[in-house]
Order: structure tokens, then sequence, then C-alpha cells
């Protein structure tokens, strides 16, 4: 039985984030991952010699100056990651019911261009930016450690009571207006009865900032963590998955107990998975049932299928932007579709890589997905689902690529090969319940029952990931800053922070 500083458990973005910052710090720390391979939502896979994300497709702020460059510079990623920005004037195609509208790069280029679309809305688009530059001012002022004295965690943000979809309506009477405005909302699931603006505004405001690719896939960002921690003394276990968190006589977490029966103490546990999960793991006496419940029933956002295809050599043209189709004027009604008229929309990106410029090797497109619909295989393994979910899988990449063929006429004799994942694919591999694609649905009317502490009524037990305040690679760097800072001192933290920049 071994002894550690702090052990992590899952090596997502989060994981890796606590781990880089701790093992700095002088702690020891071992990560340890289910999985063999590390990243979380950070995975790449390869067929076809392509190199293909499975959750990192783009990212924003990262121009010299701006929140994520900032952080990134701490963590030794700006100086090391290849990336490549998105088009200045259109990092995003909006495709509402075949009306097209570019998203630009820039807080007066995106009022000016939208407001061609819309020449009588220019206060209300005006209106609209300066909400998301007074929230990412909410996000400056986190890291300048403006904040009021005793302000924790996602009260630091502010506008997390406010409702997206509200706040956007009560701009305009436009309803183009509104679905534009609202028309990035697939990345954060968005339910215009409960997103909260924070979210919205979080997002929109780094994407619009500046826009990034990383060029062949995001698993560069978990490597360069890895070598990292790994060069500050700390360890990380593939094959690791835990089963079991065991309170000592104190009722603190006294160790882990893995699937194959081995027993790593610590002295400060981190979990980087699930919530929910977290707590099946944890027999405690000192989480009481009221908190256990909240966790449980707090709803999951919804799953995704994913649909990797990989194009003949030099027949398709590289996008320098990302495609967001809607077939129907309300970008709100996705995830809400019957299986008659699935899918009723998708985002759609060639990634970036370092063998061509000029046309892409493959794509990626995503929809939504209910879990329900995989009920049937709910209690299979996988590469063991069997021949029904293969020729469902079959059947639902037909009907994706049709519909994609209708936006792009002879995407199909472009096609060499196309591979699927269903939301027991993301289930699997990144540990969330019900696949789910952004973990616990966020609710702008009661945001504190889906509010969740970096530190547990367990004293030595703290939480990190995408369920922690925000999801994103913005939010999951902020989140783990918050649970750092519980060991560390989250102002001391934002001093190194500053001092690397």
């Amino acid at each position: 039985m071994k002894k550690n500083s702090v052990v992590i458990v899952g090596s997502g973005l989060g994981g890796l984030l606590c781990g880089y910052i701790l093992s700095k710090e002088g702690y020891e720390v071992i990560i340890l991952e289910k999985n063999n391979q590390i990243g979380g939502c950070l995975q790449t896979f390869v067929r076809n010699n392509c190199v293909f994300d499975t959750g990192m497709h783009y990212i924003g702020s990262m121009d010299n100056g701006q929140p994520l460059n900032y952080l990134f510079k701490y963590f030794g990623l700006t100086q090391k990651l290849r990336l490549k920005r998105l088009d200045l004037n259109a990092f995003d195609i909006i495709d509402i019911a075949d009306s097209k509208y570019a998203y630009p790069q820039g807080f007066n280029n995106f009022t000016e261009t939208i407001t061609k679309y819309f020449p009588s809305e220019h206060d209300a688009i005006k209106k609209y930016v300066n909400k998301l530059q007074e929230i990412g001012l909410s996000l400056t002022d986190l890291l300048e450690n403006k904040v009021k004295p005793g302000t924790t965690g996602m009260a630091r943000f502010g506008h997390f009571y406010e409702n997206t979809y509200e706040y956007i309506c009560s701009l305009t009477n436009n309803y183009r207006l509104q679905n534009v405005l609202a028309a990035l909302n697939p990345l954060y699931a968005g339910d215009p009865k409960t997103a909260p603006l924070y979210l919205h505004g979080i997002i929109n405001y780094s994407l619009i900032q500046s826009s990034w690719r990383l060029v062949d896939g995001g698993a560069q960002i978990a490597n360069i963590l890895t070598e990292e921690i790994k060069n500050n003394g700390g360890k990380i276990l593939i094959k690791s998955e835990v089963k079991e968190f065991v309170p000592g006589a104190d009722k603190s977490i006294h160790h882990v107990v893995l699937t194959d029966g081995e027993k790593i103490e610590g002295k400060y546990f981190i979990s980087d998975i699930n919530p929910s999960k977290t707590l099946e793991l944890t027999n405690s006496e000192l989480l009481r049932n009221i908190y256990k419940k909240r966790i449980h029933s707090i709803e999951q956002t919804i799953s995704v299928f994913s649909l990797y295809i990989v194009l003949k050599k030099n027949e398709f043209q590289y996008m320098n932007y990302n495609y967001y189709r809607y077939n129907n004027q309300n970008v709100w009604g996705v995830q809400t579709y019957s299986p008659d008229t699935w899918p009723d929309g998708y985002m759609l990106y060639t990634p970036a890589t370092s063998a061509s410029q000029e046309y892409a090797e493959n794509i990626i497109a995503i929809t939504y997905m209910k879990y329900d619909e995989m009920l049937k295989w709910e209690h299979t393994t996988i590469e063991k689902r069997g021949n029904e979910y293969k020729m469902m899988k079959e059947q639902k990449a037909n009907l994706f690529i049709n519909q994609i063929e209708k936006q792009f006429p002879g995407i199909k004799s472009k096609i060499k090969a196309y591979y699927t994942s269903t939301p027991l694919t993301y289930r699997d591999y990144t540990g969330t319940p019900k696949g789910s694609v952004y973990g616990i649905k966020k609710d702008s009317n009661n945001p504190l029952s889906t509010f969740i502490l970096p530190r547990t009524k367990i004293p030595n037990l703290l939480m990190t990931g995408q369920n922690i305040n925000l999801h994103g690679v913005m939010g999951v760097t902020l989140g783990s800053l918050l649970t750092c800072g519980e060991l560390i001192g989250f102002n001391y933290l934002l001093k190194k922070i500053h001092d690397a920049s």
C-alpha cells in the first residue's frame, strides 16, 4: 500500500490541471485513469491514418492578453500548443433553415456583421455584445482577484440567476435575430427554460474574442500536461479503475481500492469523475442523505451521436470555420427531436491537420441523441453490443449522411470510410451518466440546486471537472483553480498565475 499526498481519480482536463498545479507545488501526485488512454474528452483516436477528436472541437480567448492564453501560460501550454486561428470574419457559419449568418471574431466586427443582417436591430445587437463583455469582465476580475472578499465559487461569475433565452428575447422581438444570437447553444446543450446567462456568456465571449483549432487534435493538451506532471515527480496510472473510496477511523478518506484489489492511500483525494458516480463509490457518514439525494437527482445534459468521416485524398476543401445547421427556425428545439425527424440539426467541421492546409482529411459531425434510444443495449460493453446495435448505428449514420448531403452536395462520393459513436460510447469512455455530453444540467431558475462546491463534507475529498461551476476548456480550467485553491489558497494561486504571465 503506497502513500501519496494527493490521489486524483480521473485524467480528464480537470484532473490533469489539478495534477499539474499540485505537483508543481511540491505535492506527491498520483492520477488514476480507468481507460488505457488519458485525457477524458481530450482523447483522440486514429482511423485510416486520420486523427479524430472525441470532444475538443475549438477553443477561444487564446490571443495575447486574453483569459485562456493568460491561464495556459502558467500551465506551460501557450508556448507549446500547435494552434490554427479560424476565419476572422466567419469562425462559425450558422445555417438556420437555409438562411446563413457568419459569426466573426472581435466584438466590433461581430456587432457590425450581425447588424448587416438586421439593419434595424443595431441597438439590440450592441446591448447583447455589451452584456457578453460585462460577463467577460467578471472573468477578468476573477483572474485579477478583484472580486469582493469572501465571494466564492459560482458567485464569482454572476449572472447565474439570469436565463439566456429570456434575456435574448428581452432585447428584441425579431424572432430570427433571437435565434441567431442563441445559435451556439449546442456548446452547452442549452435548454430555453433553464440555460443560465453566465454559461452562454462565458462561451460566446471567449469564442468571439478569438477562435482556434488545435492542429492534429486536442490530445496535445493532455500530453503536454502529462509530461510536466511526470517531470514534477507525479505519476499517472492507466487501466486503474477506482471501485471505492474507503474512509478511515476519522471518517476522512483513507485510501481508494482499485478493481484489481490494489489499495492506494492519500492525504487528499480529488475526484475528476461525475459527482453522482463519486458518491456511489463513497460510503461515508459525513455525507448527509439530503446532499446525496440532491446530487443524484440533478438532471444530466443530453448526449450525442458523432459521425467521423475519412475523406478521399484532395477531394474536399478544408473549411476554416465550423458549420451549425438547423432544419427549423427554432435553434432551441434540436434536442427535443422525435425519432422520425432525427437529426433536426448538427454541428460539422473539418479538423486542422499538419498534413494539408488546402484539403480536409476528415470531417467530424455531431448531433443530439437521447440516451433512451440506447436502453436496449444499456448493459452491454464496448465492442460487445451485438449485430442489432451495429445495424442501428449504420441506419443512424445513413440518415445523418443524407442530411449532410443536402447541404454539401456530392459529399457522399468523397467519403472513403466512416465511424460512429453513440451515447453508450460516451458513457463508457468518459464515465458520464447516460453519456451526458456536458455533465450536470445547470438551471437558472434554481442555480444552487445544480451548484456543486469543490470541497465536500469529507474534509480531504474535493471535486473538479466540468460539473464544478462551468464546462468547456475555460470552465474546467477555472474549476481546477477553485479546487486547488482549497488546498494551497486561491489568492496564492492567482499570484502564481500572474507571475507566470
